[in-house]
C-alpha cells in the first residue's frame, strides 16, 4: 500500500519536471533563433551597404537594371506603395541615364497573377518607351531572379532595384552567385510591417540557399 501511494505521488512531479524541462527547451530554441535571424541580417546588410545606393548621383551607371517584382496590390486591391516606389525608381533611373535597358522579373503564376506585365504597364504609364523592357516571367523568388538575369539573359554586371532591406538581400545573392552588382534603394514604405517581417525572415534563408541547399531549379539545368 504504501508503495502504491509512493508511485501516484512522484508520478505527477515527474510529469510537472518534464513540462518545464520541454518549455526551458522551446524558449531556448526561439530565442537562439532570434538571435541567428538578426545575425543574418545584421550581416547582409553591412556587407552590402557600400554597393545599397540611395543618391542617384552617386551611382553608377550599368547598361541593365534588374527590377524585382512585387503585387501591385494588396489587400482588397489597395494600391502596393513597395511596387509604387518600386516602379518610380526604375522609371528615374532610366530617364536619368543610368541604364539603358529593364529587365522585369518577378512571378507569373496564373492568367490573374503577372507582376511583369503588372510592372510594364506602370513604367508605360511613368513614360518608359515599350523596346526598353524585358520581361522575365520566372522570377518566382529573388534567388531566380538573379540567376536567371546573370544565365538566361546573359547579364554579369547590372543594377538592382527594389526597397533598401530587399536590395541588400539580393546583392548578397548577387554576389554569391559571381554577379557585379550594384542597387538602386527604392522609397521605403514605414508602414510595411508585414513585408519587413518576410524580408527578414528570408535573410536566413538566402544563406541557407547559397551555401547549403542552391535550390534554385534553374542552376540544376546549367
Amino acid at each position: 500500500m504504501k508503495n502504491t501511494l509512493e508511485i501516484s505521488i512522484q508520478e505527477p512531479i515527474n510529469i510537472t519536471r518534464f513540462v518545464k524541462r520541454v518549455i526551458k527547451g522551446l524558449i531556448a530554441i526561439i530565442f537562439l533563433a532570434i538571435v541567428g535571424i538578426l545575425l543574418c541580417n545584421i550581416w547582409i546588410v553591412l556587407t552590402t551597404a557600400n554597393r545599397n545606393y540611395y543618391d542617384i548621383n552617386s551611382l553608377p551607371p550599368n547598361d541593365f537594371a534588374l527590377v524585382l517584382g512585387t503585387s501591385k496590390s494588396v489587400h482588397r486591391g489597395k494600391e502596393n506603395l513597395f511596387f509604387k516606389y518600386r516602379m518610380e525608381a526604375a522609371a528615374r533611373l532610366f530617364k536619368e541615364g543610368k541604364v539603358k535597358f529593364l529587365i522585369l522579373s518577378g512571378n507569373h503564376d496564373s492568367v490573374f497573377y503577372n507582376e511583369p506585365a503588372d510592372m510594364r504597364n506602370a513604367l508605360l504609364q511613368l513614360g518608359v518607351p515599350a523596346n526598353v523592357m524585358i520581361l522575365d516571367f520566372a522570377g518566382f523568388r529573388t534567388y531566380d531572379s538573379i540567376f536567371r538575369c546573370k544565365n538566361v539573359f546573359s547579364q554579369h554586371r547590372f543594377t538592382i532595384v527594389s526597397q533598401p532591406t530587399h536590395n541588400a538581400r539580393a546583392l548578397f545573392l548577387a554576389e554569391q552567385l559571381g554577379v557585379d552588382a550594384v542597387a538602386f534603394a527604392a522609397q521605403d514604405v514605414p508602414s510595411g510591417y508585414k513585408t519587413y517581417i518576410r524580408e527578414y525572415l528570408a535573410c536566413p534563408k538566402a544563406i541557407l540557399d547559397v551555401y547549403f541547399l542552391e535550390t534554385s531549379k534553374y542552376s540544376k539545368d546549367n
